[in-house]
């Protein structure tokens, strides 16, 4: 804001421009006079303007892949005292962010010429009792050991004075490294009560 009046107050004026933007003349003036004369400046300005340049050190020194948490670091270990969280907002003002590692991982390819399951439930997500509607639910869950999947089946259930959509519970779950019908199923299989799941096993009955 301080610079569009900056570049139009040539062909408007001050005023005329501080009347239409959200801003009071004063204090467009007293930015002005801090910024020409910096001793008028807060202290917690003159900290940033001083640690400003400082922070693009680090940065640049360390190939420009460094996160506000590891230019922090960097900048603590040489010395100086200045919070993690005052490096994020100045890092974020000067426009610099650190590099993520790791590939991105793709959980979705869709086949453009499938059609789209019909929505049985027709977005009504309540039952009068329970085992009578069961929502899927198929995502994935970034760990320490790698890329899992997870698939849940869950069950609304009917509670004294709440909706059934208060009342979720997961009833069947399974985890997986990849992404196939087979553990879907399973977790569907533990959700069932045990007269009706299949046989587990060739021959049973």
């Amino acid at each position: 804001m301080i610079a569009f009046i900056d570049d139009h107050r040539g062909a408007y004026g001050v005023e005329p421009i501080c009347k239409v933007l959200p801003i009071a003349p004063s204090t467009y003036h007293a930015h002005v006079a801090r910024r020409l004369d910096p001793s008028k400046c807060s202290a917690q300005a003159l900290r940033d303007a001083a640690l400003r340049p400082e922070i693009e050190r680090v940065f640049a020194e360390n190939f420009e892949v460094y996160g506000a948490r590891k230019v922090w670091r960097q900048m603590m270990r040489e010395g100086f005292d200045v919070a993690r969280c005052t490096v994020e907002r100045l890092m974020q003002g000067m426009g610099l962010a650190g590099v993520i590692r790791g590939k991105p991982v793709r959980t979705t390819i869709s086949d453009k010429g499938a059609p789209c399951p019909l929505d049985h439930a027709n977005r009504v997500f309540h039952a009068p009792a329970p085992n009578r509607l069961w929502l899927s639910d198929f995502t994935y869950v970034s760990t320490w050991a790698g890329f899992v999947y997870l698939a849940s089946r869950q069950m609304l259930r009917i509670c004294a004075d709440v909706i059934d959509a208060y009342a979720r519970r997961i009833v069947g779950w399974r985890v997986s490294r990849t992404a196939h019908a087979g553990f879907v199923l399973d977790a569907l299989e533990q959700a069932l009560p045990p007269a009706t799941a299949r046989p587990s096993r060739p021959g049973a009955s």
